[in-house]
């Protein structure tokens, strides 16, 4: 296929910020038990840019996640996506800024499996008011992009473990979000279709420009972000490049 046809961004990376978290903190009070999972996170991510958080299971990585998505709430502290601040919005202009600004890839793919691979990628197109025809014309270029040109009346139950993972990055991108968000997105593959995907989702950020933040055990998928943070203790930290 053609690459023209995805109409893609330069891959120079921006100065712009397309996600900032500052001073970010999150407890939990359950029965007089309070946990601290996050304290004082802050970071920005460039418009463009490629970030890996990797830290110990159960160090929040997912709750961070989550929050930055506007998918929980934080106890302290803000974040702004694609310049909204997302406490101040109401939760119907939170979910706008998530289907206009964000992308959301999770170990496991959450297709909807009444429907094929065409109509789960064009689903984020209609939610935002795309006409059918138009969606679906977005979704095929997409599709055929991550080698399901020939799938696309598939349903997820028709397809393998790396198929349906490829079918639900082409949903999180389909709208050429500013950035996308992935928690452990190849947890759940063999290291044949996690290498696949990992190029991938490298291939269509230089492509179009959507930055990436990805929660992961991989150390060798870390390796090939632009950068990599730790979480520890509820601290996030930048780990320096080898």
């Amino acid at each position: 296929m053609n690459k023209t046809a995805m109409n893609p961004t330069p891959s120079i990376k921006s100065s712009e910020n397309v996600l900032r978290a500052s001073h970010v903190a999150k407890t939990y009070d359950e029965g007089g038990l309070r946990t601290e999972v996050l304290s004082d996170v802050s970071f920005t991510l460039k418009r463009g840019e490629t970030m890996a958080i990797v830290g110990a299971s159960g160090s929040g990585k997912s709750t961070l996640l989550h929050i930055i998505g506007g998918l929980d709430t934080l106890t302290q502290g803000e974040v702004e996506v694609d310049g909204r601040v997302l406490s101040t919005l109401s939760d119907a202009e939170r979910g706008r800024v998530r289907n206009r600004s964000l992308g959301f890839i999770y170990q496991f793919h959450h297709l909807l499996p009444e429907f094929t691979a065409l109509e789960n990628v064009c689903m984020p197109l209609l939610i935002r008011g795309t006409s059918i025809g138009e969606a679906q014309k977005q979704a095929m270029v997409l599709l055929d992009r991550v080698g399901l040109g020939s799938r696309t009346h598939h349903k997820p139950s028709e397809l393998s473990g790396g198929e349906r993972q490829r079918c639900a990055v082409a949903r999180a991108l389909v709208t050429k979000p500013p950035c996308v968000l992935g928690d452990e997105p190849t947890g759940n593959l063999d290291e044949a279709n996690a290498a696949q995907v990992y190029a991938l989702m490298l291939e269509l950020n230089q492509e179009i420009g959507t930055s990436f933040i990805l929660v992961t055990h991989d150390t060798r998928l870390a390796a090939r972000m632009d950068r990599t943070l730790v979480l520890h203790n509820g601290v996030l930290q930048e780990s320096p490049k080898p």
